[in-house]
């Protein structure tokens, strides 16, 4: 009887683990064009991802089914050497607006700089007081998808309170001081060639430079997205009115990944919130925007 009840007990602890989990992630492994490896190997992988991302504890809150975060992580391995691949990262996170079934985009993002070892059996774990952890390839792959967490967390956190993610980008900006450090490991360093990579990313979200970014990323979400549908036009004002804060980020610092890590996920709600206003302050507001967000010019110049 005792056994019993203590099976019960155990089975209803670790319900309650799962339920008080942030994420609700989607991890997806795709490598078709790796020759001579058992796909199983990969699905094997999938399916240890998607449990460090879901069973893991990556805050001191709970939250309900409902309240986690809706996010996927698509691994796309395109090279391999040995037991060491490489590819690319796709990271996908959004954010539910207030009294709509619509669900704003947070993070759009793909990480060119992958490289990891994997084989069958090996364990998938992630320890933030152990980042490089015994093997710096081996720990490279959950090092990266953590930082990207704590980057979805800090981001989540921010759209709702003012300055309420600066510990998850701490964390993430931990991950980055302690990454894995090995030849053929990229996407960590100031003095990388790129001044895309994961290093500059947080850095400029915890950047006095770019301290005008967050409370904007707040207002954008409060008191733009969350009162579109009740009041439109003060939720279109408030989200275009801090264009300007924009403008002068972008000008201190042109080519920031900072603000095309934002526009990137942004860009398409920008232009839905254009086609909702009255057509000469459209053309203003898409031309401020075009000259900001230079990938989407276009689409901003092609708004009627």
């Amino acid at each position: 009887m005792k056994n019993i009840i203590l099976s019960i007990c155990l089975a209803l602890t670790n319900v309650l683990s799962v339920a008080a989990q942030e994420l609700n992630a989607k991890v997806t492994v795709r490598a078709t064009r790796i020759q001579g490896v058992d796909q199983k190997l990969f699905e094997t992988l999938e399916n240890a991802l998607n449990q460090l991302v879901n069973n893991t504890k990556w805050t001191e809150d709970n939250y309900k089914p409902h309240e986690r975060i809706e996010c996927a992580f698509l691994l796309n391995v395109n090279a391999r050497n040995g037991n060491t691949y490489s590819g690319t990262l796709t990271i996908t996170a959004s954010r539910p607006v207030y009294n709509t079934t619509y669900m704003s985009p947070l993070v759009n993002h793909i990480d060119k700089d992958v490289s990891f070892k994997y084989e069958q059996g090996q364990l998938v774990e992630f320890d933030i007081a152990r980042v490089r952890g015994a093997d710096p390839s081996a720990a490279n792959l959950p090092a990266i998808i953590a930082y990207y967490v704590y980057v979805i967390l800090g981001m989540h956190y921010d759209s709702f309170s003012q300055g309420g993610g600066t510990e998850y980008y701490k964390k993430a900006q931990q991950i980055v001081i302690n990454a894995p450090d090995e030849a053929g490991i990229n996407g960590w360093k100031s003095s990388e060639v790129s001044m895309k990579n994961r290093f500059y990313l947080i850095d400029q979200f915890l950047n006095p430079r770019f301290a005008s970014f967050r409370p904007y990323l707040y207002v954008y979400h409060r008191y733009g997205m969350d009162q579109m549908a009740e009041k439109t036009v003060e939720g279109s004002r408030a989200i275009l009115d801090g264009i300007n804060s924009l403008e002068t980020l972008n000008k201190e610092n042109p080519s920031s990944i900072l603000l095309q890590f934002f526009f990137t996920a942004k860009g398409p709600e920008y232009i839905n919130i254009l086609r909702g206003i009255p057509e000469a302050d459209r053309k203003k507001y898409a031309a401020r925007l075009a000259s900001i967000d230079i990938p989407n010019a276009a689409r901003y110049n092609d708004i009627k």
